[in-house]
C-alpha cells in the first residue's frame, strides 16, 4: 500500500550558529544540530531510531559514525544521503517513506558542513579542475566580507591543498576559463538570455528581493539593504553572472526530525506535515539537442510533489527555493510552473518574490543573503514560517509551502510541499 504522506510530518528543527564559524568540524557541528532538533521537538535522543547524514564537501568526515558520536542505540534506520544540494528533500523524502511504513518512528536528518576557512577567500575553498562537476551546486561565489570565487583568478588548490591536474579536453576547458561551477552556472544561464530575453537586471531582482527578505532575519549573514544599481555594478565573477548573482560560503549544520504526524501533534513545537514529494534527474550532458539551462528537474520533481499533495502551482502560498544563483530561482520557478517557460524574469522583476508580493520566495533571505547549507537552506526556513516563528520577515501565506532543493550542475532536484495542516 503507497505511503500517505499527510501521516508524516517535522516535529523538530536544529540550527547550529552559522556563517564563519571556525572552531567546530562537521561532525561536531552535525551532533550539536541533531541535539537541538531533538530537544525542539521535545524527545530525548534515545527517542530517536534512524539517523540520515547529509556530508558537505570539506572538513573531518561526515558518515554513519556520527551515530556512535550521538551515542544512539539500536537504530532501524541508519545511512548517508547525498544527492549535493537535492540531499535535504531526498533525506526527508525517505525518513517519511520510513515512518509511514513502520520501518522508524523519528528519524533525524542532518547536514553539515565547514568549506569557509579563516583569513581565506570564500571562493578559495570551491577550487576545481577544468570540466570538474563540483557536487555542491553552487560555488558560494559571495561571502560576507565580499570575497570572490574560485572563476575569478588562477586556479587555486582544492580544500586538501593539491593542485588541480588538466589532461586531454579538460585542459582544452581550462584555456577557454571553463574551470568552475559559476562558469558552468554562466553557460545555463546565458542559454535562458539568449533561447528567452532574460536579462541580468531581472537575476538582479531577485537578489534584491531576497535581501529585502533577509533584513528581518538575525540569522542572515547579509542584511544591509540592497538595490538593483548595487547588483549592476557588482564585479563580474563569470558573465552574465555577477558577484551578487552568486550565493554565499557558510559553516555549520542544520537537523530536522520526522516522525508520524499524529505523534507529532503531541510534542512540544507544531508539527509541519510533509503533504508531498518528488524527485527529477535529468542526466543532461551538454550535448547538442540537450535542454541543459532551459529546463532542469525541477519540471519532474515539482509535479510529481503536487500531484502526491493533490494540488496544483496555484495553490501554493509560498516557496523556499534553492538558490545557488539568482538564475537558479528563475528556471525552476518556471519549470514548477508559477509562470510559463521565458517568463520567470519579468515574474521577479514585478516585485511578486519580494515582501508584499504576490509569491513570497526565500523569506529568510535565502542561500544568497541568509546562509549557504546546500537544500537544508529553503527547508529550514519553510519549518520557521510554516511554525509562524518568522518574527519581523513572518509572511502571512504559509500554508502551503513549496521546497526546492538542486543538485550538481542542474543534474539533481528534490521537491517537498509542506504545511502547517494536517492534509
Amino acid at each position: 500500500m503507497p505511503a500517505s504522506p499527510a501521516s508524516a510530518a517535522i516535529a523538530g528543527l536544529g540550527l547550529t550558529e552559522l556563517g564563519k564559524v571556525y572552531d567546530r568540524t562537521p561532525r561536531r557541528l552535525a551532533a550539536e544540530a541533531v541535539r537541538l532538533a531533538a530537544a525542539d521537538a521535545g524527545l530525548e535522543l534515545s527517542d530517536l531510531d534512524g539517523l540520515l547524514i547529509c556530508p558537505g564537501i570539506a572538513g573531518s568526515v561526515l558518515d554513519v559514525g556520527l551515530a556512535q558520536v550521538l551515542g544512539l542505540r539500536d537504530l532501524r534506520l541508519l545511512s548517508v544521503i547525498n544527492a549535493y544540494g537535492a540531499s535535504a528533500g531526498a533525506a526527508v523524502e525517505l525518513a517519511a517513506l520510513a515512518v509511514t511504513s513502520g520501518s522508524a518512528s523519528a528519524v533525524a536528518c542532518v547536514f553539515a558542513d565547514t568549506p569557509l576557512r579563516a583569513s581565506t577567500p570564500a571562493g578559495a575553498t570551491f577550487g576545481l579542475r577544468a570540466g570538474a562537476r563540483r557536487a555542491a551546486s553552487g560555488p558560494a561565489a559571495s561571502g560576507p566580507a565580499g570575497s570572490g570565487p574560485a572563476a575569478s583568478g588562477p586556479a587555486r588548490a582544492g580544500p586538501g591543498g593539491e593542485r588541480p591536474q588538466w589532461h586531454g579536453l579538460q585542459g582544452l576547458s581550462a584555456g577557454f576559463g571553463y574551470r568552475s561551477v559559476t562558469a558552468e552556472y554562466a553557460l545555463a544561464a546565458r542559454r535562458h538570455m539568449a533561447r528567452y530575453g532574460t536579462t541580468s537586471e531581472q537575476f538582479g531582482a531577485v537578489a534584491v528581493a531576497q535581501r529585502a527578505w533577509a533584513a528581518g532575519n538575525p540569522r542572515a549573514q547579509l542584511r544591509d539593504p540592497l538595490t538593483l544599481a548595487d547588483h549592476q555594478a557588482s564585479r563580474w565573477i563569470v558573465e552574465p553572472l555577477h558577484l551578487l548573482d552568486c550565493c554565499l560560503v557558510s559553516n555549520g549544520s542544520i537537523a530536522v526530525v520526522v516522525t508520524g504526524a499524529d505523534r507529532a501533534a503531541g510534542l512540544r513545537r507544531p508539527p509541519v506535515h510533509i503533504w508531498g514529494w518528488g524527485q527529477g534527474h535529468p542526466g543532461d550532458q551538454l550535448e547538442r539537442g540537450s535542454e541543459f539551462g532551459l529546463r532542469t528537474g525541477a519540471a519532474a520533481a515539482g509535479p510529481a510533489a503536487m500531484a502526491m499533495a493533490g494540488i496544483g502551482a496555484g495553490d501554493v502560498t509560498m516557496c523556499q527555493i534553492y538558490d545557488c544563483y539568482t538564475y537558479t530561482v528563475v528556471v525552476t520557478l518556471e519549470d514548477y510552473g508559477f509562470c510559463p517557460k521565458g517568463e520567470g524574469g519579468p515574474l521577479a522583476a514585478s516585485g511578486a518574490l519580494a515582501p508584499g508580493g504576490s509569491l513570497p520566495v526565500n523569506t529568510g533571505g535565502g542561500q544568497l543573503s541568509s546562509y549557504y547549507m546546500w537544500g537544508f537552506t529553503p527547508l529550514s526556513e519553510a519549518v520557521i514560517q510554516a511554525r509562524g516563528d518568522g518574527g519581523a520577515r513572518q509572511a502571512p501565506a504559509s500554508d502551503v509551502i513549496m521546497v526546492s532543493g538542486n543538485g550538481g550542475i542542474l543534474a539533481h532536484h528534490s521537491t517537498l510541499i509542506l504545511s502547517a495542516h494536517a492534509r
